[in-house]
């Protein structure tokens, strides 16, 4: 009973103290507002960054893929006494690149617990040919149902439709890069050109922008036949599978299964985009470090406003000990006062993040980004009370602790 009476008496004592000074409260709070609406809109904000630029990266890019590692040609005779080749020819093998049977791997990865989607891919180096104008890209040879599927082509065709693809075996989608360089339109003529010597007239059948610069100025997709044919090989040769997962941060864990499982070497997309992942870390971490500079320099601003609420009030803590208030019941007193505050200015902070996540989010930047790239993490929200109470907990126990252990006969003699 007598604890819950002083219980209950160290709450109001801590009430009267908040009201008493209403402005030192709602200077406290405001920090922590400020802190709590910083912390979760830079982390909303560099996040958001990162999913957008993920999501660009994944118009074209797999989350893993499978392929055949290119290599060099053995010599052709060996002396038994000194090892040297007699006949060498070290080149790289045209022939490496092939997978074997690459239905059977194909329906294999299908029946993993992890795998989504799955599709076979010829890659080919080219040269885009319209009169005197040309331009070098990469061509890839897709089963363009499967391809729309895995990375929803349907949404980023501008002109034309990409179902078109399937019923002309001489038809070609073309980047808009692309076809703004060669200044052709939907249905023109192209001739496409390989390294192999091998020449086909390709129709434009229709036009795609990703938004990611490079790949709207390099890349194509034929039909796998017309890929095969501009590689010099027969309707056997693949050279990629292509496989997405339903979790793509695991992609690199799943590297070991799937190499074990196919044989070859398996590539995920952080690997094959390595400039762009360290870019999406270091923003992270830029975000996180700023975000948590804030919140302890709102954690200074309250601590110094409670050690200054405690140096004036240190006379009633005199009192307060001289009539049977131990230090606990002091440091419970100042501790409640500053998650009280803490309270407020978390409550005030997430309307404040909410509020400005909703107008930057429907900000329009332009250009390939459109709308500005934040969004609303829950995450971020439940990060941000976290922290937020745990650095008001701390900056009022920390002075109230202090004044917890000054004699009231020293206080009163001065």
């Amino acid at each position: 009973m007598m604890k819950n009476y002083k219980h209950n008496i160290n709450s109001e004592i801590a009430f009267i103290h908040l009201i008493s000074k209403k402005k030192q409260t709602m200077v406290a709070a405001l920090g922590v507002t400020v802190g709590i609406a910083i912390f979760i809109f830079m982390n909303s904000l560099m996040y958001g960054f990162e999913v957008y630029s993920v999501e660009s990266l994944f118009k074209s890019t797999p989350h893993l893929r499978i392929y055949k590692e290119e290599h060099i040609s053995q010599p052709l005779v060996k002396t038994s006494k000194t090892d040297l080749a007699l006949l060498t020819n070290p080149k790289i093998t045209k022939e490496s690149k092939k997978l074997i049977n690459p239905n059977l791997l194909i329906e294999a990865l299908k029946k993993q617990p992890e795998v989504i989607g799955v599709t076979p891919n010829v890659s080919a180096n080219v040269f885009y040919n319209n009169g005197e104008a040309q331009v070098t890209g990469r061509t890839s040879g897709v089963n363009i149902e499967e391809q729309n599927t895995m990375f929803q082509l349907e949404q980023y065709i501008v002109e034309g439709k990409y179902s078109d693809l399937k019923a002309n075996q001489n038809g070609i989608i073309l980047g808009v890069g692309i076809a703004e360089k060669l200044n052709v339109r939907l249905a023109d003529n192209i001739s496409v050109t390989t390294a192999y010597g091998v020449s086909k007239v390709m129709k434009v059948v229709a036009l795609l922008k990703t938004g990611v610069t490079n790949t709207d100025k390099t890349l194509s997709y034929t039909n796998i036949s017309a890929a095969q044919q501009l590689n010099k090989q027969g309707a056997s040769f693949i050279t990629d599978i292509y496989v997405n997962i339903n979790d793509y941060e695991t992609a690199k864990k799943l590297i070991p299964k799937f190499k074990q499982l196919s044989g070859y070497e398996v590539e995920d997309w952080e690997t094959a985009n390595a400039s762009a992942a360290a870019a999406n870390k270091i923003r992270k971490m830029m975000a996180m470090s700023i975000s948590f500079s804030i919140m302890l320099v709102a954690a200074f601003g309250i601590y110094n406003i409670l050690n200054m609420t405690i140096m004036e009030k240190l006379n009633d803590i005199a009192i307060l000990k001289a009539i049977g208030f131990s230090g606990k019941d002091v440091i419970q007193i100042f501790v409640k006062e500053a998650i009280v505050i803490g309270l407020i200015g978390i409550a005030f902070g997430l309307v404040l993040a909410m509020l400005l996540v909703k107008v930057m989010g429907n900000m329009w930047v332009g250009g390939d980004i459109g709308f500005f790239p934040i969004r609303f993490f829950p995450k971020f929200f439940g990060l941000g009370i976290g922290f937020g109470l745990i650095v008001t907990t701390l900056a009022g126990y920390i002075p109230a602790r202090k004044a917890a252990k000054l004699d009231p006969i020293t206080i009163f003699r001065k």
